[in-house]
């Protein structure tokens, strides 16, 4: 089964809590703090994995998530990281942000990896919070929480060659008879519901990787059946084979499918038009192929046309004998547009204040990454790591801000989903 589009939810480790404690020895009646810190939770990394032609392993994993970083301990024993998540996606697999719609990675390259949520940092245990002025704090961090990002990953298929054309051309036909590859062929339109990969091997030992592509209709640049699909899958391949039915037999004119197909291409992207490309023609053993060739190169003298029966496999040695010598001059990496894929995401940053303040009946909300990460870290049962919290915030402005808007001493402020009172 072929799969080119998931969705996942992915929840990267939190970090380990840090420690809080005190040396407790023999003769050493006044120990200082030795609360160690946490380790730091699992990112979730995609890597390419060689052989993997689909993303069906993810298909059935709606929600991933990485494991909890090791609290610290006594005796400034720090606790481990966890172990990262690999996920094996093949080459040619593109990740967005669903929230956003922004790419986070095009992946292209063997063994290429990328962190996509990344593990929260361990808590710091209480002998990290020791100062010349507090030389003993009875208070610790919680470990941070890891990321949490909703994504969509997409598959762009990596061939060599893509054999595009019409429906029921021969396209399948072809395929099945040059490489060990098994597609679905039926006589009707749109068997090919996804791309199809086979190997060719030639008896020089060449050898390169062939994509049968679904059928195209006319509107597929705008969206039309599958032609969104197609025409993705079109954009990673370094040359075009287009199959043509030169008999006409399902009773159009070869040329006018073929200007149609170059339309939709061109309407997609004018790269595509630019590829390397030859014209296979179809179906020689059938009635009308003879006089539909003698007009098709009067109207295309220039184009490169191989003759060939696919289902009685005449003529497809040579065909990719040709195809082995064409992809011979063309570089590997002329199938990537630079401006078409990212390799990280660009943020414009802007100097905004870190918080955000609304009021929502009569409470107070108070908003921001820092701020809530900052809550979750800390540890509400430990009253000295709450007037640190309520120092903190002075600190970022909160306060001032607060009162700024009109806030009471006394009023209600909402963090997340919990509620506190303004006060001194």
């Amino acid at each position: 089964m072929f799969v080119d589009f998931v969705k996942m939810k992915l929840v990267a480790g939190k970090g380990g809590d840090g420690c809080t404690s005190f040396r407790r020895e023999k003769y050493v009646p006044m120990g200082g703090p030795d609360g160690g810190n946490g380790g730091k939770g699992g990112d979730i990394i995609f890597r390419v994995e060689k052989g993997l032609k689909t993303l069906i392993d993810l298909k059935y994993h709606k929600i991933l998530k990485a494991e909890k970083g090791e609290n610290g301990r006594g005796s400034a024993m720090h606790g481990k990281a966890s172990k990262d998540v690999i996920i094996k996606v093949p080459a040619g697999t593109t990740i967005y942000d669903d929230d956003t719609g922004l790419i986070l990675k095009d992946l292209t390259k063997e063994n290429e990896e990328f962190i996509v949520a990344k593990g929260g940092r361990g808590g710091r245990g209480n002998k990290a919070f020791a100062t010349q002025s507090d030389p003993a704090p009875k208070y610790s961090e919680l470990g941070e929480p890891g990321e949490v990002k909703f994504v969509r990953c997409e598959l762009k298929v990596l061939a060599d060659v893509g054999l595009i054309g019409m429906p029921s051309v021969g396209k399948s036909t072809i395929l099945s008879m040059v490489s060990g590859a098994n597609p679905k062929i039926a006589a009707y339109h749109f068997t090919t519901l996804n791309p199809n990969l086979g190997l060719v091997k030639l008896k020089d030992e060449r050898s390169f990787v062939l994509a049968d592509l679904p059928g195209l209709i006319e509107g597929a640049s705008t969206g039309v059946g599958l032609g969104i699909n197609f025409l993705k899958h079109a954009m990673r391949t370094r040359v075009l084979a287009h199959i043509l039915d030169m008999a006409g037999t399902e009773g159009r004119k070869p040329w006018e499918d073929y200007e149609m197909i170059r339309n939709e291409l061109k309407q997609f992207s004018e790269k595509l038009t630019q590829k390397k490309e030859i014209i296979i023609a179809n179906k020689s053993d059938l009635d009308g192929f003879k006089e539909n060739l003698i007009e098709f190169k009067k109207r295309y003298p220039e184009a490169t046309i191989l003759e060939i029966s696919a289902i009685n496999n005449q003529g497809l040695d040579y065909v990719m004998q040709t195809l082995a010598d064409l992809l011979a001059e063309i570089k590997l990496e002329s199938i990537y547009d630079e401006n078409e894929f990212e390799s990280t995401v660009i943020y414009k940053f802007k100097n905004e204040k870190p918080f955000t303040i609304t009021k929502e009946n009569d409470i107070w909300v108070l908003k921001g990454k820092e701020i809530e990460k900052l809550f979750l870290m800390t540890r509400w049962e430990n009253e000295d790591a709450q007037i640190r919290f309520a120092r903190k915030l002075k600190g970022m402005g909160v306060e001032e801000e607060l009162e700024s808007l009109g806030a009471k001493r006394g009023d209600e402020v909402q963090i997340l989903n919990y509620i506190f009172i303004f006060k001194e």
